[in-house]
């Protein structure tokens, strides 16, 4: 039975306190229509933002949840994975993506690694390698600078001059993704910029974005969540960027003027409606 809404299984990590991972997922895609299947990696008393919390990995239970999955014979438009718990789980999700995928449906891997040049707390160089295995099986990527240079053994540069963004595009879609969307760029014409490579037509898109002198976790599966509900509904690469990209920024700055803890995330609530709003002014570039 086909259903009315697009399915998509998320595989992401639960933080019981602090926006990020599914607790941004679910929302955001839900408020965009699309009907959320959640598959925990890891459980987590808050987000990463906190110190000392407590990481319950889910390794053991995830292929039981598949095989039950697989035997009600379920189907998704789109499988989107993020935050994994341990190096195993990759080829736990490269198996439910070829079990779980057709042609047509669209896989978005964000390979969450780290930011700021460094590693999360939680991984070491073995969850590099596994994610450079699981990257080749997705259609898109969205990793940011520092997960960039990781899958690539670049050293990180802060300061990555654009063509050398787009080399390191290319090296990313070379490795198998269709497109290769890379958050956190340095752009001399605003703070930072998206720069996406659609393989397939060899072409790249620009979105700048000003960020205010703050850091908010779930900034980047909020970004990629809002891509894949895009996506999914109809729009093209540059409308979703746009749409991402915007969302994100007033996200962040709805939450600024605010006296709040920045570990909790951006204050989503107040701007999930404004997923129903169409994209009114486009500022996606084409680039050379």
């Amino acid at each position: 039975m086909k259903s009315p809404v697009k399915k998509v299984a998320a595989i992401h990590d639960l933080s019981g306190y602090g926006r990020s991972s599914l607790t941004v997922v679910m929302p955001v895609l839900s408020s965009m229509g699309i009907y959320v299947c959640p598959l925990p990696t890891a459980v987590l008393s808050t987000n990463s933002a906190f110190s000392g919390f407590h990481f319950a990995d889910m390794t053991s239970h995830m292929n039981p949840i598949l095989k039950h999955w697989k035997a009600l014979d379920l189907h998704f438009d789109g499988i989107y994975s993020g935050f994994l718990g341990s190096p195993q789980q990759a080829g736990i999700v490269s198996q439910m993506i070829h079990d779980f995928s057709t042609t047509d449906t669209l896989v978005i891997v964000d390979p969450v690694l780290g930011d700021n040049g460094s590693l999360y707390e939680t991984f070491d160089h073995m969850m590099i390698d596994s994610m450079k295995s699981l990257v080749k099986h997705a259609k898109i990527i969205t990793p940011n600078i520092t997960e960039a240079c990781f899958l690539l053994d670049e050293p990180y540069n802060h300061d990555l001059p654009l063509q050398t963004v787009k080399e390191y595009a290319e090296r990313l879609a070379a490795m198998g993704p269709e497109t290769v969307i890379l958050t956190s760029v340095p752009d001399r014409n605003s703070d930072s910029a998206v720069v996406a490579y659609d393989k397939p037509h060899n072409r790249f898109w620009k979105v700048g974005c000003h960020y205010l002198p703050t850091e908010y976790p779930g900034t980047g599966d909020t970004f990629s969540s809002v891509i894949c509900g895009a996506l999914l509904q109809g729009d093209s690469l540059p409308i979703a960027l746009d749409r991402a990209v915007h969302f994100v920024s007033y996200g962040v700055r709805s939450t600024f003027g605010y006296d709040h803890d920045a570990r909790e995330g951006i204050l989503q609530e107040k701007i999930l409606r404004s997923l129903d709003t169409p994209v009114q002014i486009s500022s996606y570039e084409l680039m050379d």
